[in-house]
């Protein structure tokens, strides 16, 4: 069980091509007990089968195309004769095999580890992603436009600092299960129409708090400005 889900998995055999740097990996046979996403092994089929079709209609035409030769030859059996041209047949072992394998997704790694980890860091990584993508677009850090050594040095605290707030902001919002309304993008952008004015001399204003903007500073445990 991983992440509320069967997970069956295979530690595969690889090798190195000191040509090509890459790993070479040796799949090895599904378990019969190991069940694909559904969704996963239906798109891939789909998109095979209507590959298979058009491949199928280019031998039938006689408009093969050199690059195609080697599916035609895996694919599909084909005799020529002279009243009827040539007769497609599907070779359906050689779909079986290549269908065995739907739904299923490979993880290859330049480090040694086993499945369960390889998992891991496969699936943080979009933790990771929307970090950056916070620091460039929400912190507006994709560009430091400064001029001086030392404004460098106060836009980074800053945005180290705004990191600091939207950590919290994400902690607050699990406990508070605020995750099944809101992503933290969309929470931010509800409170970002949020209008406050300043003149000098004069207490800050804020415009008009709506009830669903009030209900998000309840739920984070934050009193609703004024």
């Amino acid at each position: 069980m991983f992440f509320g889900a069967l997970l069956y998995f295979i530690n595969t055999t690889t090798d190195t091509n000191a040509e090509t740097n890459a790993k070479l990996v040796n799949m090895e046979p599904t378990p019969d007990n190991a069940t694909p996403t559904i969704e996963k092994y239906a798109e891939d089929e789909t998109s095979f089968d209507r590959k298979l079709m058009s491949m199928r209609k280019e031998v039938l035409s006689g408009k093969r195309i050199p690059k195609h030769e080697n599916f035609y030859k895996k694919y599909f059996e084909i005799k020529k004769t002279p009243v009827r041209g040539p007769q497609v047949t599907v070779n359906d072992e050689a779909v079986r095999k290549t269908k065995r394998y739907y739904g299923y997704f490979t993880l290859l790694s330049n480090e040694k580890m086993d499945a369960i980890t390889a998992l891991q860091l496969y699936r943080n990584k979009d933790v990771v992603e929307k970090a950056f993508a916070n620091i460039k677009d929400r912190l507006n850090l994709r560009r430091l436009l400064v001029s001086s050594e030392k404004s460098l040095d106060g836009k980074l605290f800053v945005g180290f600092v705004a990191l600091i707030y939207l950590a919290y902001i994400k902690k607050r919002m699990h406990e508070a299960k605020i995750f099944q309304k809101y992503t933290l993008q969309t929470l931010l952008d509800k409170l970002d129409i949020i209008e406050c004015f300043e003149n000098p001399g004069y207490s800050l204003r804020i415009g008009e708090v709506l009830s669903k903007q009030k209900q998000i500073y309840e739920a984070l445990g934050i009193d609703s400005p004024t």
